[in-house]
This record gives C-alpha cells, sequence and structure tokens, in this order.
C-alpha cells in the first residue's frame, strides 16, 4: 500500500501510551469518528480540531504502549490519520492498527521529522519521505501479508473477502 497523498506530520515524543493518544474517560463509545473527535485530548489538545484527514502521527520510541483495546488505533482512524509513524511501537498497538486497515511503519529516522512538515509514506516499498527537506528515510516494510490486510481495510473486510471467495 502506498500513501502517494502527503499530509502533515503530528509531532510526538516516546512512550506515548494508549490513555494519552485516547483518554480512557471518551472509552464509552466504540464509533471511531466519536473516539476521534477526543483523540490525544489532554496530550495535545489543539490535535482533533487541528488535524485533517490525511494527516500522519510520528512518533519516537514505545508508540502505543499500555491497554490493549483496539480503541487507540481507531480514534485515529475516526481523527482521519493516514498513518503512523514511529521509530518503534508497543507490539498490541501496531497489530490493532494493522487489523483496523491503519498503515504504520517503524522508521528509526523519523526523529528528525518536524511537527507540520509535509510527509507521506510507502508501506509496501518501507519509506516515509520529508517534501519540506526532500529526505528519504528508510523504514521496515510490512510483510506482504501484513500489507494485504491494511490494503483491504483491515482484518475484518479482509477475512469476509476471504470468505466469499471461498464460496
Amino acid at each position: 500500500m502506498s500513501v502517494d497523498d502527503s499530509g502533515r506530520a503530528w509531532r510526538f515524543g516516546d512512550d506515548i501510551d494508549t490513555d494519552q493518544i485516547i483518554p480512557s474517560r471518551f472509552l464509552v463509545s466504540s464509533d471511531p469518528e466519536e473516539l476521534g473527535e477526543h483523540a490525544f485530548n489532554d496530550l495535545r489538545p489543539e490535535f482533533a480540531d487541528g488535524v485533517e484527514s490525511g494527516d500522519f502521527v510520528v512518533a519516537g520510541e514505545n508508540f502505543g504502549s499500555g491497554s490493549s483495546r483496539e480503541h487507540a488505533p481507531l480514534s485515529l482512524v475516526g481523527a482521519g490519520v493516514a498513518g503512523v509513524v514511529a521509530q518503534s511501537f508497543a507490539r498490541i498497538f501496531f497489530r490493532n492498527a494493522i487489523n483496523l486497515g491503519l498503515p504504520v511503519l517503524i522508521c528509526p529516522g523519523v526523529g528528525d521529522i518536524d511537527d507540520g512538515t509535509e510527509i507521506s509514506i510507502d508501506v509496501d516499498e518501507g519509506f516515509v519521505y520529508d517534501h519540506d527537506e526532500d529526505v528519504r528515510y528508510d523504514a521496515e516494510p510490512l510483510p506482504p501479508f501484513l500489507q494485504d490486510l491494511v490494503d483491504e481495510g483491515g482484518l475484518k473486510p479482509y477475512t469476509k473477502r476471504k470468505l466469499e471467495s471461498a464460496d
């Protein structure tokens, strides 16, 4: 999957846990758009009103640690985030994002990308491109079977298509 369109980077630091992505008091819903209205509510209150469809979250080490609930990546989907690029992810957040069809890339060099920078990502080839600085950051491409899940929009649509094609 390529995300050819570019979007702005919303830069976050290390150890951003799921409670910082979506505070627990907003977990009364599983509606992505409702959750998206509260994404990063306490950490960056301007995020939900300022993020535009197609923007990206860029983070440091250990993004998405904490709860195993899928509400954190679901809130980013609901906010219109096109993908998350981090130096490393908590394992469960990473897999939940894939299962929801949210592109995620592990990219060690993204710490140099500034907030508001125009970027695009290519999950198939495994890179992040910084349009403002004309710099390419090599990332770890997703294995083909995970790319298929993201391309299909997540685990549910992927499984549905597989079951329908088995008839």
